[in-house]
């Protein structure tokens, strides 16, 4: 138990620093931001109660806030992306007890089910950002694009991430 709080600590703790010092900085073709710190939430286990859930989403949110100067923003996204976590995991996997493991990963939930259970988190989130972000829907054409590629991008980097946690947290590629 203790192992695991700590292991999570570290990864909230690495995401935001990552997400601040090196992702609020890219912006491919003043599109597509990567938003790779929304792992946190995508990892944490299913067995964790909604409270927990939601504060640890809040936390995450606010800490990529305050140092981003982004006025909340990240916080209303994670909160909601928290809120939906539940749900959107039993849309793929259907029961708890099919998880080999209860931290969603390719290995636990599957290849298939892991691949769209993050698509729709990383969507969600761009979804729930970029119009918030917008304040409207004034240029619905430059939201819709900045939606679509920065959930591409964080998609594809979620998914290299997935890989390099399972890499160490194996030992040996499985």
């Amino acid at each position: 138990m203790a192992k695991t709080f700590l292991s999570f600590l570290l990864l909230f703790v690495v995401l935001v620093l990552a997400q601040v010092t090196i992702f609020n900085h890219i912006w491919l073709f003043g599109m597509a931001m990567p938003l790779v710190f929304i792992y946190f939430i995508i990892s944490l286990p299913v067995t964790t109660p909604v409270n927990w859930t939601l504060t640890l989403g809040f936390l995450i949110g606010l800490s990529v806030d305050v140092f981003s100067n982004t006025a909340g923003l990240n916080a209303l996204s994670c909160t909601i992306l928290s809120g939906l976590r539940r749900p959107i995991l039993r849309l793929y996997l259907p029961r708890e007890e099919d998880m080999t493991n209860p931290i969603p990963s390719i290995r636990s939930t599957g290849a298939g089910s892991y691949t769209k259970y993050v698509l729709t988190m990383t969507m969600t989130y761009c979804l729930v950002y970029f119009t918030v972000d917008s304040a409207g829907f004034f240029n619905i054409g430059t939201m819709s694009v900045r939606i679509l590629a920065s959930t591409v991008l964080t998609f594809l980097m979620l998914l290299a991430l997935a890989g390099i946690v399972s890499w160490n947290s194996s030992g040996s590629r499985k």
